[in-house]
């Protein structure tokens, strides 16, 4: 790195400019590579080269500002507006919001729910909107906490809170993440009545708790297009594993059973015998509790309030079934796993997140119906 760093520190070189981007870029190209080449053998060398390289460029940029280093003299910018002219103003110098971004990633009392993250964004309307995804996984409290100090950070670069421009199907109105206006413009995030539900779903707009249930299922195709660091963990698709969703395979697999689930519970959900109608409904609560983040987000986060509100909706099929006369049993599987893991069956074990010896994520619940026992399935940290 000596001769890099050599280069990087020459004033007014164009030579230093073209180096420092393709660094960025590299950068860049590694974080999005790992992202989805987990298993690689090289994962732990390529993390090491990460952090010389964020560490080379911090160097270099605490120097001088990248802006400041790249203006051409007249005489020489025509030799190089070919090569250059394709270089938007953004990545030429630092993101607005990288230090802030910095500070999210430092803070130690996320680094339980978010792990070792590391931002994928070039520009900032991007990494506004992967901060506030990221903090959907945290407690509402710490993500609060964080979102006020995120936004007072983005007012002093000149940018300012703004209504979220991007909807998702769902049963009410509700701002899920603020957007940007001003120096910085970025989307935001909302829920909305007025959207039509995912046409995969085949599903025309009614009261009631199919409603609810399209809102959820319609939310998690979306996120699955926003969100590269979704897995699923579901035990139709893949029995040993928790699998990334940047594989187009797993992605398109996951998919498939999660609309057929959903329309499984439509076809069922007028069923002569309620059991049919129970089995389906617990199918379906599998699959959108299988859509889990590494680490699994918190219970209490808006995550995991989400995938808790379509969990409740098994309450009322549940109480038709016992009105016809079968004795059933759900129990969601959370606390010690030492606790849980007879009720449980093809359970996964974590080494990131949680606590300890605790279930991370309930992907289904324990249910008895009359005699017949459906185990749950958990994923757990290990102890």
């Amino acid at each position: 790195m000596q001769h890099l760093s050599k280069l990087l520190k020459i004033d007014n070189s164009n030579l230093a400019w073209v180096l420092r981007l393709g660094l960025h870029g590299l950068r860049t190209q590694l974080q999005e590579a790992l992202k989805i080449a987990t298993t690689d053998p090289g994962s732990s060398a390529c993390q090491e080269l990460l952090r010389e390289l964020d560490i080379l460029l911090e160097v270099t940029s605490q120097q001088k500002s990248l802006s400041s280093e790249t203006v051409l003299s007249t005489e020489d910018s025509s030799s190089w507006e070919d090569v250059l002219e394709p270089v938007t103003t953004e990545l030429k110098g630092e993101l607005k919001l990288r230090q802030i971004g910095e500070a999210l990633l430092s803070d130690r009392e996320l680094s339980n729910y978010i792990g070792d993250y590391q931002f994928l964004s070039t520009n900032d309307a991007d990494l506004w909107n992967e901060m506030q995804r990221l903090l959907l996984r945290v407690p509402e409290k710490a993500a609060d906490a964080w979102r006020e100090r995120i936004l007072t950070e983005a007012s002093q670069i000149g940018a300012k809170e703004d209504k979220p421009h991007l909807s998702l199907p769902f049963t009410r109105n509700e701002c899920i993440y603020p957007g940007l206006t001003g120096k910085v413009k970025a989307t935001g995030l909302c829920l909305s009545y007025q959207v039509d539900f995912d046409p995969r779903l085949t599903m025309e707009t009614h009261d009631g708790e199919m409603d609810l249930l399209a809102g959820v299922v319609s939310t998690c195709l979306k996120f699955i297009e926003l969100d590269s660091s979704l897995y699923h963990a579901l035990k139709s698709v893949d029995r040993f594993g928790v699998r990334s969703l940047n594989d187009e395979r797993e992605k398109s697999k996951y998919v498939t059973a999660l609309i057929d689930r959903f329309r499984r519970v439509q076809t069922t959900a007028d069923h002569a015998d309620p059991i049919v109608a129970l089995r389906a409904r617990l199918d379906l609560d599998e699959a959108i509790h299988s859509l889990v983040y590494l680490p699994c987000a918190d219970r209490y986060s808006w995550w995991g309030k989400l995938q808790q509100e379509a969990r409740r909706t098994l309450d009322q099929v549940v109480e038709k079934t016992r009105d016809a006369g079968y004795h059933v049993q759900i129990r969601p599987l959370w606390g010690t796993y030492a606790d849980v893991f007879g009720w449980s069956k093809d359970d996964l074990q974590l080494d990131i997140g949680g606590v300890r010896g605790e279930v991370s994520a309930c992907l289904r619940v324990y249910a008895k119906i009359n005699d017949e026992v459906l185990p749950g399935r958990v994923l757990f940290r290990s102890s």
